[in-house]
């Protein structure tokens, strides 16, 4: 389907908007955790526990929201999707238990996950129709929803407010606002005679390849957000307010490089930009292991989150590219990272049990160094690759030319590794711009 250039902008705008909701709905529930745990009567060892189901959920409800989108078409799917995102958010402060905590968290993990692959995939389309980055400040704002989200419920906690009441009212308001703003968003939809993709879909190749990528920024996002507070304190000695004033170091970092991310990647490109930022994060990395004084390992931990920042936002982008079927591809991505975030922290844990968290944060450091190595696979001139068979949709900006087979359908002209199609057939094996 055509869009103009201005309509595209404005889709990016309503893209934007969504994950901002999406990252308020987090902020929501992450401040009252404690409420939740107190509310539902269980220890610190069974909230561990409960607290892996959201990422249990996400990772198995994922590889759906292919068949999803492509039945109810990318904009009715984000609506529903989103909306039981939000709604889902009242479940955790309701449940009496550890068991029904569990359910809960499951639930909210499975939408979590299912709406994050449809908004992903649609702003890699908006990104592809654009020909410029826009990840990294689509993510930017995701951080910036967490903030809201988090804010608000800091406000309600510090009042004293009952969560499922708090928690009520969010999700009316953003599920509101969440379906507001998908009226914005593309109406994609798949080509006539297209086959469905499979109910559930293991991740292609391609996606594996990347989602390693991303595994080694989201390992590292995961042990610095959980644990950057307690090196400080036990390892270098400082007081509670310095320790947690690491993590809020990183977190910044983190949402400004974000924020910023996209010209960087525009300029310089996404390849030369990560190899750049796992140079920075290594280097961060050290300082961390090696730091004699609080104030250098705080540092060390504002460049570790400058310099992952950008991976998994390009990591998504570049699934998006690598294949026929975005929606597959981003989910398998995002399984491999939401993976990631779940073992990072315990893995930093235990291997600090055997040994230290000096040892654990040099293990961390070993795996940004990988994003320089890896950077490769993130290269732009996968984006648009044309595949054999009917009914493949292309999409995309530029030019290329070349020689092979391949069909597409759909609106615009796809370039890239695959070469070009526009509107019913395509070449592949070309060279695009």
């Amino acid at each position: 389907m055509e869009y103009s250039q201005e309509r595209v902008k404005r889709a990016r705008y309503a893209v934007a908007a969504v994950f901002c909701v999406h990252g308020a709905v987090t902020g929501s529930f992450a401040t009252r955790i404690p409420w939740i745990q107190e509310h539902a009567g269980v220890s610190a060892g069974q909230l561990g526990l409960a607290l892996a189901f959201p990422a249990l959920g996400a990772s198995l409800a994922m590889p759906l929201a292919g068949a999803v989108s492509h039945r109810l078409g990318a904009r009715t799917a984000l609506r529903w999707l989103l909306a039981l995102w939000t709604m889902s958010l009242v479940l955790p402060s309701l449940a009496p238990n550890v068991y029904g905590l569990c359910g809960a968290l499951f639930v909210y993990g499975a939408t979590a996950g299912m709406s994050d692959v449809a908004m992903n995939a649609l702003g890699v389309e908006v990104e592809n129709r654009l020909g410029r980055s826009i990840m990294s400040s689509l993510h930017g704002m995701w951080s910036v929803g967490a903030l809201i989200g988090s804010a608000a419920g800091t406000l309600a906690a510090h009042l004293g407010g009952d969560a499922r009441v708090h928690h009520l009212l969010a999700a009316a308001v953003l599920t509101v606002l969440g379906l507001v703003f998908c009226q914005g968003v593309l109406d994609l939809r798949s080509a006539p005679g297209e086959a469905p993709p499979p109910r559930f879909a293991l991740p292609p190749r391609s996606a594996l390849v990347i989602g390693a990528i991303g595994f080694c920024g989201v390992f590292a996002e995961g042990a610095s957000l959980d644990w950057s507070a307690v090196y400080l304190k036990d390892e270098l000695g400082s007081s509670a307010g310095v320790a947690a004033a690491s993590t809020t170091a990183f977190a910044l970092t983190m949402a400004v490089a974000r924020l910023v991310g996209d010209r960087v990647v525009d300029r310089f490109g996404a390849v030369r930009t990560v190899r750049v930022g796992g140079l920075a994060a290594t280097a961060g990395g050290v300082l961390v292991v090696t730091a004699p004084h609080p104030a250098v390992a705080m540092a060390g931990f504002g460049l570790l989150g400058l310099g992952v920042a950008v991976v998994v936002p390009l990591a998504f982008a570049a699934a998006g590219r690598s294949g026929p079927n975005p929606s597959q591809a981003i989910a398998g991505v995002a399984t491999i990272t939401y993976t990631s975030g779940l073992i990072a922290p315990s893995l930093i844990g235990g291997l600090a049990d055997l040994t230290s968290l000096t040892v654990s944060f040099a293990v961390v450091t070993a795996l940004t160094f990988g994003l320089v190595a890896g950077a490769g696979v993130l290269a732009p001139g996968r984006r648009g690759v044309a595949t054999a068979g009917a009914g493949t949709t292309c999409s995309g900006t530029g030019s290329g030319t070349g020689t092979g087979t391949g069909t597409g359908s759909g609106a615009g002209t796809d370039t890239g590794a695959g070469g070009t199609g526009t509107g019913g057939t395509g070449t592949g094996g070309g060279k695009g711009a």
